[in-house]
């Protein structure tokens, strides 16, 4: 398994981040060749400069989207770390910020998906496809309808997604993390928001990047079985 990577070409959007550096640090390892997708943040960005392919592009923009592509002309794999909070300081700004939220959290992961899966079957390459969704998606809390019901659509739109590309072995699952100490998450760790699921026995510990790397590196592998599934590593918080 640690050699079946070796030489592929996989794009990994918002890979820079908390969640997707440990993926890009394991998949580096294992000699893959990683195209990184940042929005924003050079400064973290460029500490992988010497060993991966670094484009600077917004995944909820059609030419950010095609650059993030173009980069990776022997496309095996794709994954899609970016994301965003969505939260809102008043009811005033729940438009603006639903309008983003579907751009960032759905629109633009579909679609860069999308298009990802056209040019594997016009090369007829039998790819993997990972999407990120959120506990949010799979269990109700409240407050998060602005971010939850994007990735709820996503994770239906991946399945639909897996389904049209069945034909041609390329897979797309997703993985819904739950609390993860890294990325969006960590701000909500550190103020104590979350104590309550350890407190309770709920969960026996928070997350670590390195329990959602495992989970990315087992849906890219090639000799994979699974596709159309919702993977959540989220210690069994959403049961």
């Amino acid at each position: 398994m640690l050699e079946s990577l070796r030489g592929r070409e996989v794009v990994l959007a918002g890979g820079t981040g908390g969640l997707g550096s440990a993926v890009t640090s394991r998949l580096l390892k294992e000699g893959a060749r990683v195209v990184l997708g940042f929005r924003s943040n050079r400064e973290r960005a460029g500490m992988w400069q010497a060993s991966a392919t670094l484009i600077q592009a917004d995944i909820a923009e059609t030419a950010g989207r095609m650059q993030l592509l173009d980069a990776a002309p022997a496309l095996y794999g794709l994954v899609v770390f970016a994301g965003d909070p969505a939260r809102v300081a008043s009811d005033a700004d729940v438009p603006s910020v639903m309008s983003r939220s579907h751009q960032i959290n759905y629109e633009g992961p579909i679609l860069l998906a999308r298009e990802a899966v056209a040019r594997m079957k016009a090369k007829s390459v039998e790819g993997a496809i990972v999407l990120f969704s959120t506990m949010q998606a799979n269990a109700l809390f409240p407050g998060s309808t602005i971010y939850a019901a994007q990735k709820a659509a996503l994770q239906h739109a991946a399945r639909i997604l897996a389904r049209e590309s069945r034909p041609c072995n390329i897979r797309v699952n997703v993985i819904s993390p739950g609390v993860i100490a890294a990325g969006m998450a960590k701000p909500s760790i550190a103020s104590g928001k979350y104590d309550r699921f350890l407190q309770d026995g709920i969960i026996p510990r928070f997350g670590r990047i390195e329990d959602v790397a495992r989970a990315v590196r087992f849906l890219l592998e090639p000799d994979n079985y699974v596709t159309g599934q919702v993977l959540c590593v989220d210690g069994g918080m959403t049961l």
